[in-house]
């Protein structure tokens, strides 16, 4: 009889276990402080408590995330959303499409070197910027450079690649570089450049009115599987809130993937996208993941001053709030 029973048992505990709902994540970047919310949703429990098995895979840019999910490769990933825009415009059958925003306020920003002449947008003309060619902040380049009246042809642009793009800053081959505001900044003081010597110039701050990164979904599978993208976002946003009541806490879940971080330098590359990208007034006001309808087409509109859209944009068919509840996420208790 007791045989019986733990076999039966067993057996329970198998299909629990079968239960569970196989979902690949597409990160956009590498397994740095802002990825750790995501750990936090699996060390915790979030992703299993809703019967979801989530495997993080690191990423090269949002160039690479976007055609992951777009294939179906991964059911979910992380991307920046103009960059989705533009893949959309120019694969208009592409079954992805934005389900949650994460940073609010984009991270675009220019870092430059104050002892190499950089100490503001103007200050980039006649100067040499280093740029990896699939970099987010790159690609929102010419709206800042219009909205700033730079003399581009004056800017000589360094093509680099993002393992070679601060070495190259700290070594003053650039005298500036794109990327990320909590990424690059970090990553060239590391290097050695003394943070007094760095200057981050945050497009955001000088006319570029974008969103940032948010999580995208292959839309056939989200289509077919509402209910997993639900609890997908539900389970994600509570990884976030977690990371907001104690970033110290999430630290070692990012660690436990990635060994050779350094805890300090990631809790506070967490810290400054939370404070700048994530817990903005808008999201106080709004909720977390959603998106302002208003502010959205107006950065329609700013992208299309600089990229000839094929075909006129349609909001609708770059991000949806169908599978948030009304009002969005709070990251706070």
């Amino acid at each position: 009889m007791f045989l019986r029973s733990m076999i039966a048992f067993g057996l329970l505990g198998a299909t629990a276990v079968q239960a569970q709902t196989d979902l690949p994540f597409a990160l956009d970047w590498k397994f740095e402080g802002p990825a750790a919310p995501f750990f936090a949703a699996i060390d915790n429990g979030y992703y299993a408590a809703r019967d979801l098995n989530v495997t993080i895979e690191a990423g090269t840019g949002s160039l690479d995330a976007i055609p992951k999910v777009a294939t179906g490769a991964f059911a979910v990933g992380q991307a920046d959303i103009n960059s989705l825009v533009r893949f959309l415009d120019q694969n208009p059958d592409a079954p992805v499409i934005a389900a949650m925003m994460i940073y609010n306020k984009p991270p675009f920003a220019i870092i430059g070197r104050k002892s190499l002449g950089i100490d503001g947008p103007k200050s980039l003309e006649g100067k040499v910027l280093g740029a990896p060619p699939p970099d987010g902040a790159w690609a929102q380049f010419p709206i800042f450079a219009a909205e700033n009246d730079l003399d581009v042809d004056s800017i000589t642009v360094e093509p680099v690649g993002f393992p070679t793009r601060e070495p190259m800053l700290a070594e003053g081959n650039v005298a500036a570089i794109t990327g990320f505001s909590f990424t690059s900044f970090l990553n060239a003081a590391r290097l050695g450049v003394p943070e007094d010597d760095l200057v981050t110039i945050l497009m955001a701050d000088y006319g570029v009115d974008l969103y940032g990164n948010v999580i995208i979904v292959n839309s056939d599978y989200a289509s077919e599987n509402p209910d997993i993208i639900k609890s997908f976002l539900e389970a994600t946003a509570e990884g976030w809130a977690a990371a907001v009541a104690d970033p110290a806490a999430v630290i070692p879940m990012l660690l436990e993937r990635n060994p050779a971080a350094d805890p300090a330098l990631e809790q506070r590359r967490l810290e400054l996208a939370l404070d700048a990208n994530v817990l903005t007034d808008e999201v106080a006001a709004n909720g977390f993941g959603l998106i302002d309808d208003a502010r959205f087409a107006a950065s329609l509109e700013q992208i299309a001053t600089t990229y000839e859209f094929a075909s006129p944009p349609d909001a609708s068919k770059y991000f949806t709030n169908a599978y948030m509840p009304e009002g969005g996420f709070s990251l706070s208790d």
